[in-house]
């Protein structure tokens, strides 16, 4: 990879994991705008832990109550800790298994291209808009119940269409049930700890099963450039919202989906 390439790429992972403006669909674009081959496996599993780490640094307080929690439960102690942690991985086992359903039948290959992109970016960035105007704002992230939680876990299956955006479409359900904007995102945020770990574990026993692990410097770089800039747009995100909405990221979705679709009809 030449170092522009690389910079893009990382770059443009941590800038979209974590906005609800879908990475898949910006990573799938990005050899396609660009004129770049893909990036390939490796190159993509240093961006996911980069973008893991940030986020885990960033929640670090909810992280360490999640492990203590953990202790806690092998402890046979449910505590405040134990019960975000359960939450947490209850919300995750939809995704899990419907990912991995999809992804050992090869289906997940056959959704990666521009057109699925550009309409999945339209309308999923339409019922955003809707849920964070007309819902309300009346729950906390105190209040997040395991009802709650499997139905945010069940919306994020459709994060497995590209342009979907994994942290677009939890925020759209924790906002319809009545979650806060800055909660919503907090929710959606911590949901992607387990679901990142997971994909890039599958992705990385795949790489090694072909042979092709070949971590160097490249991977290295291309890591700590998505940690950085995603411990930044999650920081920006996150202060962002205790005041706005999420208008600025559902114009932003409009206009490339718009784009996208004006490119491939046009």
């Amino acid at each position: 990879m030449s170092l522009l390439h690389l910079i893009v790429v990382a770059v443009v992972q941590g800038l979209t994991e974590f906005l609800p403006i879908s990475s898949s669909a910006h990573l799938i674009l990005v050899p396609l705008v660009g004129d770049w081959p893909d990036q390939g496996p490796t190159i993509d599993i240093a961006v996911h832990l980069g973008t893991l780490g940030a986020v885990m640094v960033y929640f670090r307080q909810d992280v360490a109550t999640m492990f203590l929690g953990f202790l806690a439960l092998l402890r046979g102690k449910v505590t405040p800790g134990a019960r975000l942690f359960l939450l947490i991985c209850v919300g995750t086992v939809p995704a899990l298994v419907v990912g991995f359903v999809l992804a050992s039948q090869g289906y997940l290959e056959q959704l990666r291209s521009p057109l699925v992109i550009a309409w999945a970016t339209v309308v999923f960035g339409l019922v955003l808009w809707a849920a964070d105007s007309l819902c309300l704002r009346v729950n906390k992230m105190e209040q997040l119940n395991f009802t709650a939680i499997v139905l945010i876990g069940l919306a994020q299956c459709l994060a497995l269409i590209p342009g979907t955006s994994r942290s677009g479409i939890t925020i759209t359900a924790a906002r319809s049930l009545g979650y806060d904007r800055s909660d919503a995102a907090r929710i959606s945020l911590l949901l992607s700890i387990p679901i990142i770990l997971a994909a890039g574990s599958y992705a990385g026993w795949e790489v090694v099963q072909g042979g092709q692990l070949a971590l160097g410097m490249d991977a290295l770089v291309a890591a700590a450039l998505a940690f950085v800039t995603a411990l930044l747009a999650v920081a920006l995100m996150m202060r962002w919202l205790r005041h706005a909405s999420y208008t600025p990221f559902i114009i932003y979705r409009l206009a490339l989906g718009a784009g996208l679709l004006y490119w491939l009809y046009g």
